[in-house]
């Protein structure tokens, strides 16, 4: 198991079933593990804001909590206003972002 797939089973165990993503390239390890880690939903989102906000929007609507998986940089203040949306209504919402290596 590698850290990624750790993440995805400490999110399941914490109730958290659905990622609604839209990953760049520092996240593919991740995005792997929603592949191989079962019990976890994988919802592509082609934009930040749409993912942040379908997550407060799970949560609103299922009181279950969701995670969202977005790129570092640019693609995380995209789905800003959403989150802070989220945060204000305390909407379960875990958020991810990727990290480009020390080398890059």
């Amino acid at each position: 198991m590698n850290g990624a797939e750790s993440l995805v089973k400490t999110l399941l165990d914490s109730g958290v079933e659905v990622c609604f993503t839209n990953p760049g390239t520092s996240e593919m390890h991740f995005v792997a593990a929603l592949d191989h880690v079962p019990g976890m939903r994988s919802v592509l989102a082609l934009q930040e804001g749409v993912a942040t906000g379908a997550a407060d929007g799970y949560w609103r609507m299922a009181r279950k909590p969701a995670s969202t998986l977005l790129h570092l940089g640019p693609g995380l203040a995209n789905g800003l206003s959403n989150l802070h949306k989220a945060k204000k209504a305390g909407s379960g919402v875990v958020n991810i972002i990727g990290e480009h290596a020390a080398t890059h």
